[in-house]
């Protein structure tokens, strides 16, 4: 039977890379909120990452400041909102159903706007709450981390945490707009620079060889914190990552294949195992390791091309390896291998993990053979035993 109506709806959300967003004379922010209907004045809720707010204590001034610059075009709806950072703020339902409250108390609607600043926790966090208010209202995101600013930031999708499952609930509504303000990434600590360059790398093994040789020569660079090779790493990984979710024909993820979730199985499940011990980025960094030996195991790829890129992630200053990965679930078995289980079921009921042929050559496989996993499992085990690095007397064998 013939479909009695189908449509397509374009989605169009500018990705703004700027110094000093609140400054009086940077127009980036405000040209950005009135782009849609210029001679109107718009309602803005703030919420600010209090991690944010700490490193940057006249953020406040700066943007109420700002809002007095341009009377005309932009209003305070209420007072900021300043929320927890990192993973606790998406881990339950409280944070979103107080920020739904205070958008309820303001009356923010549907062209109002939710500005959320902070890092990749904080946003997804209050991106699903200013998607479910009156089914969406205006939401622009000022990432303020090297991950998100290169890569969360500037997706599609939401969520929190339920269940002790990352992402269980969220929404795939794009952003209105999203600004890259690159003098927040100056207040970062070191292990949250070093973190997020992980999804660069992902990607650059994905998508663009030349980027990761880049990523290679510049790895100690990297290391050192500087500014311009940061700034360079985290544009290409947007574009990259835009190119994707704008040309891969499945934004909203309705199929199950997730081509840009190379190591992210083992990634979610070790910061469940570990209660957000492990930081995202060096979650990643473990799960990339993981799929790497094992595609090495199963003869997808070279010894040789795993080996310069488990160098490169070592180089840069990954663990690959962690206790948490030989954690035994009730029946005994290894927990992280249940992982696979809950990746299926995120992903739609049909497994679909990339795999690596090559650098920038991936592909899918729609099953895994956990006795390779676990022999892949224990060989990161005895790297790391050899780099002394983690703990690492706990072999994966067995169940």
């Amino acid at each position: 039977m013939e479909p009695l109506h189908t449509f397509s709806v374009p989605f169009q959300f500018p990705v703004h890379f700027t110094w000093d967003a609140f400054a009086v004379e940077n127009r980036v922010f405000v040209d950005a909120i009135r782009r849609l209907e210029p001679d109107r004045r718009h309602r803005v809720l703030i919420v600010i990452d209090q991690h944010v707010a700490a490193a940057h204590p006249t953020l406040p001034a700066e943007i109420e400041s700002y809002f007095g610059a341009y009377p005309a075009s932009l209003e305070f709806a209420g007072p900021i909102v300043f929320v927890p950072g990192g993973e606790a703020v998406k881990n339950d339902l409280t944070h979103p159903f107080a920020l739904l409250q205070r958008i309820n108390e303001v009356g923010l609607d549907r062209q109002s706007f939710l500005v959320v600043i902070g890092g990749g926790a904080v946003l997804d966090m209050a991106s699903f709450a200013g998607a479910i208010a009156h089914r969406s209202v205006r939401v622009v995101r000022l990432p303020t981390t090297v991950l998100s600013q290169g890569d969360s930031g500037i997706a599609v999708k939401n969520g929190v945490n339920l269940f002790g499952k990352k992402n269980f609930i969220g929404t795939f509504v794009p952003p209105f707009a999203v600004i890259n303000d690159v003098r927040f990434l100056e207040s970062l600590e070191h292990r949250d620079v070093i973190g997020g360059v992980v999804e660069a790398v992902k990607v650059s093994l994905l998508r663009d060889p030349a980027f990761f040789a880049y990523l290679e020569q510049e790895a100690g660079r990297i290391v050192d914190g500087d500014g311009d090779v940061l700034a360079t790493l985290i544009r290409r990984s947007a574009e990259l990552h835009l190119a994707h979710i704008c040309g891969n024909g499945d934004p909203f993820e309705l199929g199950s294949a997730r081509p840009l979730d190379f190591g992210h199985w083992a990634a979610h499940k070790l910061e469940s195992l570990t209660a957000h011990r492990l930081r995202h980025g060096e979650a990643v960094a473990i799960g990339m390791a993981l799929d790497l030996v094992y595609s090495v195991r199963m003869g997808f790829l070279s010894r040789a091309c795993a080996e310069r890129i488990l160098s490169l992630l070592e180089a840069i200053g990954f663990k690959l390896w962690d206790d948490a990965m030989a954690d035994r679930d009730t029946t005994g078995g290894l927990a992280l291998l249940t992982g696979l289980r809950e990746f299926r079921e995120h992903l739609g009921g049909e497994l679909h993990v990339t795999m690596l042929r090559d650098i920038g050559n991936g592909f899918e496989v729609t099953a895994m053979d956990e006795s390779v996993v676990r022999a892949a499992m224990d060989e990161l085990a005895s790297r790391a035993a050899r780099r002394g690095s983690g703990s690492h007397h706990v072999a994966a064998r067995g169940r």
